[in-house]
């Protein structure tokens, strides 16, 4: 009868082995290289992204200023027209005025409650859109101002700010440093390797007396590609037309931004112009009215001619209006299309997301799963 104890038969150990390449064709530093190219392209994406969030609101801000500016025009005139057909009705009563008059009366004010009802259903919309970009609803908002005092003085200039610091456009030119870093990425795997590898182990526990012992290697590893099928030659091709692709991107982001500011600036000296006429048929129209109202009471005027008048009131004080937001729009969107819409540029108080902070703190972190805000 035999106990064997077949646990002090096996030997035991443990050890530890590193791997370190000494040569990779480039691989690794071109892969550090294209990483902060990447960074670099998604904080210049970050900042053009900002700018589209400001616009977005800005855009949203004034387009509720000008529904519910047009909604109470809207409103006063069915208010005007009421009171309106209601004198018609009054000498339609003393045979002063025909029927047709009446029936024009009428007309008209139902013309202004189907306008005030539009309107209403447009101001709900923009509210909508003010709740979904901004994140609360709109309460006693202050007149819209434009930011004319934040941009450059001239078109010519406006171009030259925009096609040298533009987001749009270092995000692109980012994507082919990138583009071209991944061709020499690939190109990598057509070079040998030559590496280190370091192994160091101890024994212990053995059935043999003495042979508990510390080892320690060091071996010189050289590995050279001789056939892959093509694949490393074919990938490199396509890294090449990948960055040839990017290049296009850089063409294609300077002349869409060119297009937006040529855009935004005419929107710009477009609407204020307008408001210069805007202004100038308001106070025609008014003094319209007001003559053809007086004429009337003496028979020199039809009714038509007076609801003709308020109608063309209201089309110029709405057109006024529009005018405005326009304005203030157009100002924002220069100041986008230039790249210079920012928090910053804004003053606005918000917190502010530091970029360049957070990657600092990531920058070569070996290890860690938590995010530098704690999360």
């Amino acid at each position: 009868f035999h106990n064997t104890n077949t646990s002090r038969l096996t030997p035991r150990g443990a050890g530890i082995q590193i791997d370190q390449n000494i040569f990779d064709g480039g691989k690794t530093r071109s892969s550090v290289s294209q990483a902060e190219s990447q960074v670099l392209g998604a904080r210049a994406t970050l900042l053009n992204t900002e700018q589209n969030v400001l616009l977005d609101a800005a855009t949203s801000y004034m387009n509720v200023l000008r529904d519910t500016a047009i909604l109470n025009l809207n409103r006063n005139n069915v208010e005007v027209l009421e009171e309106q057909l209601r004198q018609t009705r009054d000498r339609f009563q003393v045979g002063e005025v025909t029927r047709t008059d009446v029936a024009q009366a009428e007309a008209r004010l139902s013309q202004a409650q189907s306008q005030a009802i539009l309107a209403e259903s447009n101001l709900k919309t923009s509210i909508a859109r003010f709740r979904q970009n901004i994140g609360v609803e709109p309460k006693q908002l202050s007149p819209g101002r434009p930011v004319e005092n934040l941009l450059p003085r001239n078109l010519q200039a406006a171009l030259n700010i925009a096609l040298t610091g533009h987001p749009a456009i270092i995000a692109a030119l980012h994507g082919v440093d990138a583009a071209e870093l991944q061709v020499k990425v690939t190109e990598a795997d057509l070079y040998p390797v030559l590496g280190v590898r370091g192994i160091v182990a101890q024994r212990y526990d053995s059935q043999f007396f003495g042979d508990n012992r510390t080892s320690a290697s060091a071996v010189a590893t050289l590995t050279i590609p001789i056939y892959e099928g093509g694949q490393v030659y074919s990938r490199t091709r396509q890294a090449k037309e990948t960055a040839g692709q990017r290049r296009i991107d850089v063409d294609t982001s300077r002349d869409t931004v060119r297009a937006a500011v040529v855009s935004a600036w005419g929107a710009l000296d477009a609407a204020k112009a307008q408001i210069t006429a805007a202004q100038s048929q308001v106070q025609a129209a008014e003094t319209a009215l007001a003559g053809v109202r007086e004429e009337a009471k003496v028979g020199q005027r039809t009714t038509l001619d007076v609801l003709n008048a308020q109608q063309e009131l209201v089309i110029a004080r709405s057109t006024l209006v529009t005018a405005q937001r326009d304005r203030v729009v157009a100002s924002y969107a220069v100041l986008s299309a230039t790249g210079k819409l920012s928090a910053n540029t804004l003053k606005l108080k918000a917190e502010r997301y530091d970029a360049r902070k957070h990657y600092d703190q990531v920058k070569g972190l070996l290890w860690g799963t938590q995010t530098p805000d704690g999360r």
